[in-house]
């Protein structure tokens, strides 16, 4: 399974490591996924999403039904 949040669709970024010489190696920086459980009051249940750390603060400020009703809102549009 890709490591991509749900809410705010953040996924990896390629970069270099870049030695004392210079010297590039490619490496990827890895967003902070994890996996949580959002109380949802208006359907009295939980939902497990995998969600960056960044996204969780979003839906703490703005709430999980604002995100719910935008996600339901880009899949109808499809």
């Amino acid at each position: 399974m890709s490591r991509i949040c749900q809410i705010t669709s953040k996924k990896r970024m390629i970069g270099n490591n870049r030695s004392h010489a210079m010297n590039a190696t490619k490496r990827q920086f890895l967003a902070n996924i994890q996996y949580h459980r959002f109380w949802i009051p208006s359907q009295k249940r939980f939902i497990k999403l995998r969600v960056s750390v960044h996204g969780m603060r979003c839906i703490d400020k703005k709430g999980i039904e604002s995100f719910l009703n935008s996600i339901n809102s880009k899949n109808k549009g499809n």
